[in-house]
C-alpha cells in the first residue's frame, strides 16, 4: 500500500508549456471561468472564494500560479464525500458482512462485539469502543483474498440500503462535492481521498462513483500476506493492524502515499484538522476547507456533540487560519444526486 506517486511526465508537459511562445495557448492556461461548473453551489463567498483560489492557481500569468505537476487536492471521504450518520457506512458493511457469516462461526457469539453485531445492537457494538470496532472490521475483512474482499463489498453495494433515506450507499454521495472533484479536475488538478476508512474497501468503488483510480486513495488498513492458496498465489488479509489514516495519521498517509504537500485540503471533522493543518500550513497559495452539517431536513445536522464526524476545534480555529467553512444548507442547492 506504500505507493508513492511519481507524476513526471505531468512535469515534462509542465516545461513545454513554459517554453511555448506567448501567442501560443494550452489547456492549462484557459481562463477557470470558462469550466466553472458547480452548479449546485449557492452563489456566495464560499463558493467564489473556491472560484477564485482555481483560478489564480491555474493562471500562468498568476504571482500564485502552481504547475500542473503540483495541484494536489485531498479529500476525507466519510461525511465528506458522502454521507456517514447514523454511523459509518463501512461499519454497517461489517454488521452485514458478521450477521451473513455467524452460522459458519459459531464462536463468534462468545464475544460481547461481535453477539451484539449478530444480533444488529448497535449500543452494543459501540459498547466495545474503538478496540470493539476494529475487531468487528477484522473479522469482516481478513482470511480474504484481495479479489474475494473486492467481491463481498461490491455485493454489498448492490444490495444494500441506508437506514434511513432507503438509498443505496452509493446514491449517498454529495452532488456538490462530485461537481468540486470534477471542476477540479478540469483545472488540472489531480484528487486523492485521504480517509479514516478502509483503503481496500475504498477502492472497490471510489473510481466508479468519484472518479478517482484505487492508487490515488489513501486510507487505513490491515496487513496482508502473499501466500498459496487453492493453487494460486494471491494476497490474503490478516487480521492484524496495519495503519490507521485518521488524525495525526492523515498527514503520514499523505506522505507516505502521495509524497508531495496537497495544495487544496477538504473534510468534514475534527479527524481532518491535521490533514488541513499540514496542508494549508505550508508555503505558497493553499486552501483549507470544512464542511459544516447543518441541514437536519435535507441531510443531518451535527458538529460538537456528534459521536460521528465530531466538528468542533475546526469550526473554532478554522476561519483564523483562513479555512472556509461551508454552510451546507445555505451554500448548497441539492444534497444528493437523486
Amino acid at each position: 500500500m506504500k505507493n508513492v506517486f511519481i507524476l513526471c511526465f505531468l512535469g515534462i508537459i509542465s516545461f513545454l508549456v513554459g517554453c511555448k511562445t506567448p501567442d501560443e495557448t494550452s489547456d492549462s492556461q484557459v481562463s477557470i471561468l470558462t469550466k466553472t461548473n458547480l452548479e449546485t453551489w449557492n452563489q456566495g463567498a464560499n463558493k467564489e472564494a473556491i472560484e477564485a483560489f482555481v483560478q489564480k492557481t491555474t493562471d500562468p500569468n498568476s504571482p500564485d500560479f502552481v504547475p500542473e505537476k503540483s495541484r494536489i487536492a485531498v479529500f476525507d471521504n466519510d461525511g465528506t464525500l458522502w454521507a456517514e450518520q447514523p454511523f459509518y457506512f463501512q461499519l454497517a458493511y461489517g454488521i452485514d458482512y458478521v450477521k451473513k457469516e455467524a452460522t459458519n462461526h459459531p464462536e463468534w457469539s462468545k464475544d460481547p462485539v461481535l453477539k451484539a453485531a449478530i444480533d444488529g445492537d448497535l449500543n452494543g457494538i459501540l459498547a466495545g469502543g474503538e478496540k470493539g470496532l476494529i475487531e468487528l472490521v477484522m473479522k469482516s475483512h481478513s482470511g480474504m483474498t484481495e479479489d474475494e474482499f473486492t467481491q463481498n463489498v461490491a455485493s454489498w453495494l448492490g444490495s444494500a440500503k441506508h437506514p434511513e433515506t432507503g438509498k443505496p450507499y452509493q446514491q449517498m454521495v454529495y452532488q456538490p462535492m462530485l461537481e468540486l472533484l470534477e471542476f477540479l479536475r478540469e483545472n488540472g488538478y489531480k484528487t486523492f481521498i485521504v480517509s479514516g476508512g478502509g483503503i481496500d474497501f475504498l477502492r472497490v468503488w471510489a473510481e466508479e462513483v468519484y472518479g478517482i483510480p484505487p492508487y490515488q486513495v489513501v486510507g487505513s488498513s490491515i496487513k496482508s500476506v502473499y501466500e498459496e492458496k487453492d493453487g494460486k498465489m494471491v494476497i490474503v488479509k490478516t487480521p492484524e493492524l496495519n495503519f490507521i489514516d485518521d488524525k495525526t495519521g492523515k498527514p503520514v498517509g499523505i506522505h507516505q502515499h502521495i509524497g508531495m504537500k496537497p495544495i487544496i485540503a477538504v473534510g468534514n471533522s475534527d479527524g481532518d484538522f491535521q490533514m488541513l493543518e499540514y496542508t494549508t500550513g505550508a508555503e505558497g497559495p493553499r486552501l483549507g476547507i470544512l464542511l459544516h452539517h447543518t441541514d437536519a431536513e435535507r441531510e443531518f445536522a451535527y458538529d460538537s456533540l456528534s459521536h460521528i464526524g465530531q466538528l468542533k476545534r475546526g469550526l473554532v480555529e478554522g476561519p483564523s487560519r483562513g479555512w472556509l467553512i461551508i454552510d451546507m444548507a445555505k451554500d448548497w442547492s441539492k444534497i444528493y444526486p437523486q
